[in-house]
């Protein structure tokens, strides 16, 4: 391409993302389109022949980037959405311009160097020592993955492993487990309290038990805000109980871990500074773009005696024990420079402005948890600890049977998700149907999520009508 069509082509998509960005209220939380429509857009055979550029640019806005859900909606409250600022966006431009590979110092002694500063920064907040380090990931589950097969390697390899966690824990560490060679049926899940945190009592027992029965206990996975609830596992009580059963501690901070920033969030984590690893996302509560994984480790040194390979073809890329290769830390040699955005948007703002907006998020919660207790159509569901808050439309013209109630909150997140102005999502709390909003974004306010609490009310309250 000559320099004034790449010219062309880049003002052409800064000006489409500046204006999706500051028009974001004007639009739905949430678009999607079936798969069969779709496929008539976009599916068919690769053209030998090129397209005109504005053609084709104009398609992928309408026919692809149209249709997705718009996560950084100020009204966007279903799952844990992701909110990336602008400086964290034009860094994964600049580092996909510049090609940067940080799998070896060699090929990316720049990027590698950022990569040390932020998880320089983050061992910090977290409370580890100058042993500790990590890496990027994709995001936490690859960054489970990773922290499992370092527990493995580091309890020398055991057979019958186990791992446990709570039935309120994330797919993705059963996954993790499975993948990193724990079978299935040697993955425990372990009853949560009320408060839906691990009950270290049963965790006790079911340990004890599967040594009585020759099983090796490799690693406990707590949870520093569950997806579902944002519940915390006493983190000080596991530490104490890992360390004098000697298993390894695997804390999921992927949702509520960049809360530490805050003296709320620091003393609810406390005790995050005693796992031996930790797996953080930046693009849930630090507002960065998809794929900014973090995997924390309190002793570097378990990491790299998982990971790190020699190589014929990369033998060229070892400059010495004060220039790491990032690739002896996980899984991948072939790496984006995921760091930079994390290090461009705090040089920018300042971890000031991370830490107010963190606790935007916590303070909106409680209006809302408060909100919904003073209701007399709505209840909560479960403690709110973080930012997400579980509750259900409970009409008061009658007694409702829990089946009734599940029927009729099913039909207003139906009702909200095709609506133009909000986006909420659902759990399951011990078999129970729930609604839950997670309030992540700086840019929402207080009235966004009144008026989504009262519009998923009145579709409640409607849809009651009716079936009476």
């Amino acid at each position: 391409m000559t320099p004034d069509q790449m010219h062309r082509l880049a003002s052409r998509a800064t000006e489409i993302l500046v204006d999706r960005i500051t028009n974001l209220r004007e639009q739905r939380p949430w678009e999607g389109e079936f798969r069969d429509v779709l496929e008539d857009q976009i599916g068919g055979p690769a053209p030998e022949g090129g397209r005109p550029l504005d053609d084709l640019v104009e398609q992928i806005v309408r026919d692809v980037l149209h249709n997705n859900a718009r996560q950084d909606h100020p009204r966007f409250f279903g799952f844990v959405p992701a909110v990336p600022t602008w400086p964290s966006i034009i860094a994964d431009y600049l580092v996909s311009g510049f090609n940067v590979h940080v799998g070896t110092w060699l090929g990316g002694s720049g990027g590698s160097q950022v990569e040390l500063t932020v998880t320089s920064w983050l061992c910090d907040w977290l409370g580890y020592d100058s042993q500790a380090g990590g890496l990027m990931t994709s995001g936490a589950s690859a960054a489970s993955v990773e922290a499992l097969v370092a527990a493995r390697e580091y309890a020398g390899h055991p057979d019958a492993p186990v791992v446990y966690m709570s039935d309120q824990s994330h797919s993705a560490l059963p996954k993790a487990a499975y993948i990193a060679g724990v079978r299935r049926e040697h993955i425990r899940l372990i009853d949560t309290d009320r408060q839906y945190r691990i009950d270290v009592q049963k965790l006790s027992d079911e340990i004890q038990q599967d040594r009585k029965a020759g099983l090796n206990p490799l690693a406990v996975c707590a949870n520093a805000g569950t997806s579902s609830t944002g519940s915390i596992d006493p983190l000080l009580e596991l530490a104490d109980f890992c360390t004098s059963e000697g298993i390894w501690l695997h804390i999921d901070a992927a949702y509520g871990g960049f809360t530490v920033l805050t003296p709320e969030g620091k003393e609810l984590l406390k005790g995050i500074e005693r796992a031996d690893s930790v797996s953080m996302d930046g693009h849930k509560w630090f507002f960065q773009p998809y794929e900014t994984g973090i995997l924390l480790v309190r002793n570097l040194d378990h990491l790299e005696a998982a990971f790190a390979t020699g190589h014929d073809v990369i033998q060229d890329t070892v400059w010495g024990a004060n220039h790491p290769n990032f690739a002896d830390r996980g899984l991948q040699l072939s790496r984006f420079a995921r760091a930079l955005k994390i290090w461009m948007s705090v040089e920018m703002f300042g971890l000031s402005k991370f830490r107010a907006a963190i606790q935007h998020g916590l303070d909106l919660t409680k209006q809302a948890h408060a909100f919904i207790e003073q209701h007399p159509q709505l209840e909560v569901m479960a403690p709110t600890t973080l930012s997400i808050v579980c509750f259900r439309i409970r009409p008061n013209d009658r007694t409702y049977s829990e089946e009734e109630l599940e029927e009729l909150n099913r039909v207003v997140l139906a009702q909200v998700f095709w609506d133009d102005e909000t986006f909420i999502s659902s759990t399951s709390l011990k078999g129970v149907f729930t609604l839950r909003l997670c309030i992540l974004n700086f840019a929402t306010t207080w009235q966004d999520v009144r008026d989504t609490l009262e519009l998923a009310c009145r579709f409640g309250l409607d849809a009651a009508k009716k079936g009476g």
